[in-house]
């Protein structure tokens, strides 16, 4: 089983990478904003919880997505592992994400792949990604700055944890999507071959 979290600012190309790896490994894509939108429509008990909290304009509590994470790993699954997107975010969710993979698949996080790419670079794909995919996020340069600042402040902690633990590898997410697959498979291949 490998279980990896998979780190990119806004723009760098995580989802398109995140399908790659799972065909290719078999994996289970865990992604909070999924699991978000798959409880609020599905009217579920904790949907129904999260959906009070944004509704009054308030952030949705760790717990609550923890508690989503916790029911979307207990689901039977033929996967070889996971790739958890969007989570963690904080030490903290660092810290629950140990927990929930240790308590509830006998497992670790086997490592942090980010995608790194020039702010620049980021900025010209969302806008361009805004003019063809009708995102009202993606429209708005200033808008787009400020998605990429916050991500950046929020998940430097925990790129900081996993750095200590020898799990972060950064690949550069410019280039010829093959290019940048290819690289990320050597480091999934490498992890691979060090667990038999």
């Amino acid at each position: 089983m490998v279980n990896i979290v998979l780190f990119g600012p806004p723009g760098s190309g995580k989802g398109t990478q995140a399908l790659n790896l799972i065909e290719k490994y078999n994996l289970k894509q865990i992604s909070t904003g999924d699991l978000f939108r798959y409880n609020m429509k599905n009217n579920t008990s904790l949907g129904q919880l999260a959906k009070s909290y944004i509704d009054s304009g308030k952030l949705v509590p760790d717990q609550v997505t923890i508690d989503m994470l916790v029911d979307e790993v207990r689901k039977p699954s033929n996967a070889n592992g996971y790739i958890f997107d969007g989570f963690p975010r904080t030490a903290a969710q660092t810290q629950a994400l140990e927990e929930i993979v240790d308590k509830e698949l006998n497992a670790q996080i086997d490592i942090c792949l980010a995608l790194v790419v020039d702010d620049e670079i980021l900025v010209d794909r969302l806008v361009n990604r805004g003019k063809t995919s009708g995102r009202t996020d993606d429209s708005d340069e200033a808008i787009i700055r400020d998605r990429i600042k916050e991500y950046y402040t929020k998940t430097a902690e925990v790129a900081e944890l996993y750095k200590q633990q020898g799990k972060y590898v950064e690949i550069n997410g410019v280039g010829a999507i093959e290019e940048i697959t290819m690289k990320l498979c050597q480091e999934v291949d490498k992890l691979i071959k060090n667990k038999t």
